[in-house]
């Protein structure tokens, strides 16, 4: 499966969706621009948590092209997950 990541300030991840489309979860994102790192944490409450597992691919806005992109879990129990290292990552215009 693929899918397109997408980010904005919405109340509910389900806002960020087209018709016909389903989220696999979602969660907060934090630009750290000195680092080149897009830092993903937290839960969508309409979706929960991402499930990385589902995705082989992942679309990503052009503009974010060539920063990493962590999750971070933060319960004690999971590593953090690197999408750049786990996923292939393709890049697309707005």
């Amino acid at each position: 499966m693929d899918g397109y990541f997408r980010f904005g300030m919405v109340g509910l991840h389900s806002q960020l969706l087209r018709q016909d489309e389903q989220c696999i979860g979602g969660g907060y994102y934090t630009f750290d621009i000195a680092s080149n790192l897009i830092v993903l944490d937290g839960m969508s409450y309409d979706f929960g948590r991402p499930r990385w597992h589902l995705l082989e691919s992942l679309r990503i806005p052009s503009a974010c092209k060539g920063m990493q992109i962590v999750y971070r879990y933060d319960d004690g129990f999971h590593d953090d997950f690197n999408v750049n290292e786990h996923l292939s990552i393709e890049y697309y215009d707005l």
